[in-house]
Order: structure tokens, then C-alpha cells, then sequence
């Protein structure tokens, strides 16, 4: 079943790990993918010759989301070869772990420019767009980080919740435009990030989720999916927690 056969979607941190999934899945349904990396370039062109059966609706481009230049010129080339842009996903994240009072100004604000500036630039050239078409899906990929604020991660974890506050405010902006934003909030997830962990804290995380298994790439697509959708046209400003009962 292609539901996104007509539509254009960017996926910012788009190459690997979660938004990679995202976009295998938008790809799958037909879409038009434009998928954004930060630096590497290696990778990123890996990814779109790994995607070889999609070639023609896969776009893959350099975007800093922390710089609103780099995002202007983004959004010019959006409209100009597609003319619109249906869903955004706001995926690029990155974490910088240490206790706070530990913590250097440079890691908090790097997170927070990152994380939390970079969902608040991507989301208003996204409206500026969408609200001509009178229709769009805005989706931030947030954190149950936001909700439990696990030690040593300040800045993760209010950067996260920040994308959660940010989607309340906007989704009543933008609602009588057709356009609605709401939040996906992964817990443990399978990927590289996972894979670096100590083993000792694998197995305490583990612990502490009720299902005792970390969750699938595909799990966390699913739920973007379906925010995406148009049968989740009366749904916005909400948050699905993708956590296993943790």
C-alpha cells in the first residue's frame, strides 16, 4: 500500500540509525525523500547507493540544522524542484552525557542548538511552506529522555522536552492551516548507539524496561508513519511514547 505516493517528505538526520529506518519506510510507501546529514559524507552517499531500488525518489543532502543559511537554502531548492513539502520529521539529535555539575557550557549549548534550535528553524521554514498548500505533517523526533531525565543528561533531556513545548505552541498556530504537529518519544531503541554501550549498563536498561527488550527501528517508523498520515488528521500537539512500558 504506497499512502505517500504523492507526497514529499525531508527527514533531517536522515542516514543512519532511526531516520534512516524512517526513511526506508517512507521510501517503501512511495514517497519522495529528501534525507539531510550534518558531515558525513561517506556515509551519507553509502546509504543512497544502498537504497539503490529508490533511487529516483531518494535526494540526500549536506544541511547544518543549527544554521538557518543552511536551512534557507534547503527550502529554496524544495520549492523550486517540488513545489512543496507535505511531512518533516525532525530527527537530527546528538547527545553530550555528564553530569551537570560537571558539564561545560560548550556540550549544553551544543545539544540545545542542536536538538532544540534546529526543531524550532526546520519547523518554521517547514510551516512557511506548507501553509500555502493549506496542508502538512510536522513530526519531532523527541525522547522519553524529556520525560524521565536520566542522570547525566541535562541538556539531552531538556532539549527534548523543549521539542515537546515546542509542539504544543505551534500545532495550535498552524491547525486551521490542515497542518499538525506532534512528537514520537523513543525509549531504548536497537542501533549504533546502543551497540557502544558498556554492557553493564545494557543490562541495567534492560532492567528497566517492563517488555525487557530494546525496541526496533521499524517500531519507532511505524508510529512516524502513522503521524504522517492522513488518517491522523485530527490528532496534533499529542505524544506517542515508543518505550516498551519504560
Amino acid at each position: 500500500m504506497n499512502r505517500f505516493v504523492d507526497q514529499v517528505v525531508l527527514v533531517t538526520g536522515g542516514t543512519r540509525g532511526i531516520g534512516r529506518g524512517i526513511v526506508e519506510q517512507f521510501l517503501k510507501e512511495g514517497a519522495t525523500v529528501i534525507a539531510t546529514y550534518v558531515g558525513n559524507t561517506e556515509n551519507a552517499n553509502k546509504f543512497k547507493s544502498e537504497m539503490d531500488e529508490h533511487k529516483e525518489k531518494l535526494q540526500v543532502r549536506k544541511c547544518d540544522v543549527k544554521n538557518e543559511e543552511s536551512i534557507i537554502l534547503l527550502f529554496s531548492e524544495i520549492e523550486e524542484v517540488y513545489g512543496k513539502l507535505d511531512i518533516l520529521v525532525n530527527n537530527s539529535g546528538i547527545r553530550k552525557d555528564q553530569l551537570t555539575a560537571s558539564m561545560n557550557l560548550v556540550d549544553w549549548n551544543e545539544v540545545i542548538q542542536t536538538n532544540l534550535t534546529g526543531t524550532f528553524l526546520m519547523s518554521k521554514h517547514a510551516t512557511l511552506l506548507m501553509i500555502r498548500k493549506r496542508y502538512g505533517r510536522i513530526i519531532n523526533m523527541s525522547s522519553v529522555g524529556g520525560e524521565l531525565g536520566l542522570s547525566g543528561q541535562a541538556n539531552y533531556a531538556a532539549s527534548k522536552a523543549g521539542q515537546v513545548a515546542i509542539s504544543k505552541s505551534l500545532s495550535k498556530e498552524v491547525a486551521k492551516r490542515g497542518i499538525t504537529v506532534n512528537n514520537v518519544l523513543p525509549g531504548f531503541i536497537e542501533t549504533e548507539l546502543i551497540a557502544d554501550l558498556n554492557p553493564d549498563l545494557v543490562k541495567g536498561y534492560l532492567h528497566m524496561i517492563p517488555m525487557k527488550r530494546f525496541g526496533k527501528v521499524e517500531e519507532v517508523a511505524a508510529a512516524v508513519l502513522f503521524f504522517a498520515s492522513r488518517e491522523a488528521s485530527y490528532i496534533t500537539g499529542a505524544s506517542l511514547e515508543i518505550d516498551g512500558g519504560l
